[in-house]
Formats: C-alpha cells, structure tokens, sequence
C-alpha cells in the first residue's frame, strides 16, 4: 500500500480479495477486476497551478497537512494578533458574592477566552480599577497589538478612558457608536504605530456588542481574514426598537 505501481499495472487485486497457489505459482481473484482498482492516480488530490487555500485561511492542522503533502516546507502567515485586557472600575469584585454596592466582574473572565476563540493570543486580564495614572502606565508600557479595557468610556468622574487617551495624543477613530446596547463604545489609536484600543463599555451586554462590532474585525483584519458576508437571521418574537439608535440584538442561534 501506498507504493508505487509498475509502469504496465492495469489494477491492483487486494491480498483479501485473491487466493495464491505457491506451488503453482498462480494468483487467482476472488470477485471481478476493474481497470484501474484500488490504483490512485497522479494529481488526484490537486494538480499543478491548483489553489489548495485562499489567502486569509486559519493555519489549522489539516491545513497543515495539506501543504506537508503538497511538498511546502513553509508557509508565509501573518501571526495572531496580541491582546491585553484591563478590567476598571473600584466597583468590581474578582471573587464571591456581590454584596455593599460592590458587583462581580463579569467581563474579565469572559473576555479572554471569547478573543482566544476569535483567533488571538491574550494576556491575562489586568484589574485596574478607577486610577488614571494606573491606566496610563498600561497602556504605555503595552506590547500587545490590540487593548481592550472594560468600562470608563463614558464621561463619569472616574470615567479615565477618555482624558487618559487625550493625554497620550491617541488618534480617535470610533467616538460612541449610535446603538444600544454599547452606545459609549470607541477605536483608538494610540499611535501611528502604536496598538489599537478598543473602549468596552461596563455593562457587560453591552461589552460584547462592542466586541463582536469593533474589536472582532478589527482583529480579523489584523490577522489578514477575509471580512465576513453579511447575512441576515430571522426574528421569531417581537423586539423593542429604540427612538433614534440602532437596536443589537444578542441571541442563540437556533437550527
């Protein structure tokens, strides 16, 4: 199996389909023989000039396999982009009950998987709290491609996000997008070179409208994936519209 068949071999007989006679040095087939059984031919995988991937494809294990066998010794790949998390607010509790007008953290732990999920490589998430300085000294000293923070977008006392951004001359490329939930959501850049910031918003559904809208192409578009095409679902219960925002709906896909 999997040798290379003499130039005249018509079809191959597999040993439990045949019967041989040593002392007669004969070999007779059990079921009938058809031209080119059990005989894999060159180029039936791809041929040359083939396309095995797009551009853009996740580097996975099949693909991996795929261009082992295909004679690649190495592929160009741009790498996963790079996330840290800084979790603020003094309110948040890392473990236990709420109690004392003290709430659990909610976004810290989901954060990180959700980005792993979407193709990144993320720190563990920081806890800051409401200090200026602190976030400041963060987002200076950050390696990462992308930061995310959770809350202090709005413009609350200890809202830091904001100031903080405007210190550091980040360039402001999203400002509060018109939808709820999410609505205070925004796209920094922190330098022209510099990584990107995605502002969460505190609430954590609306958190994860900011995710899915801004930090997932963002991420995608870093990695170097293809956008996605747009689709649309079907509503089975009546949903509150909004006066003047764009309503996002979260829901479980059903099939």
């Amino acid at each position: 199996t999997g040798a290379r068949t003499p130039a005249d071999t018509t079809a191959v007989i597999r040993s439990e389909h045949a019967h041989a006679d040593p002392a007669r040095r004969l070999l007779s087939a059990r079921r009938p023989v058809v031209t080119g059984q059990d005989i894999r031919p060159r180029g039936q995988e791809c041929r040359t000039g083939d396309q095995l991937v797009p551009a853009g494809t996740v580097v996975t294990p099949a693909v991996l396999g795929l261009a082992a066998a295909a004679g690649y010794d190495a592929l160009p790949a741009v790498p996963r982009p790079r996330v840290d998390v800084l979790v603020l607010g003094d309110e948040l509790l890392a473990s236990g009950l709420p109690h004392d007008g003290l709430i659990r953290d909610a976004l810290g732990p989901l954060l990180a998987p959700w980005l792993r999920a979407l193709g990144a490589e993320v720190s563990a998430p920081r806890r800051l709290g409401d200090d200026a300085e602190a976030l400041r000294t963060a987002l200076t000293s950050s390696d990462a491609d992308v930061i995310i923070t959770t809350g202090g977008t709005a413009s609350g006392p200890v809202d830091h996000v904001h100031p903080v951004l405007a210190a550091l001359g980040a360039e402001l490329l999203v400002h509060g997008v018109a939808v709820r939930p999410g609505h205070p959501m925004l796209l920094a850049r922190l330098s022209p070179d510099g990584p990107h910031l995605v502002g969460l918003p505190g609430n954590p559904l609306a958190a994860v409208s900011g995710l899915l809208t801004l930090a997932e192409p963002l991420l995608a578009g870093l990695a170097g994936r293809p956008a996605q095409d747009a689709y649309r679902a079907l509503v089975h219960a009546d949903v509150p519209g909004h006066p003047h925002d764009t309503r996002l709906e979260i829901g479980r896909a059903h099939q």
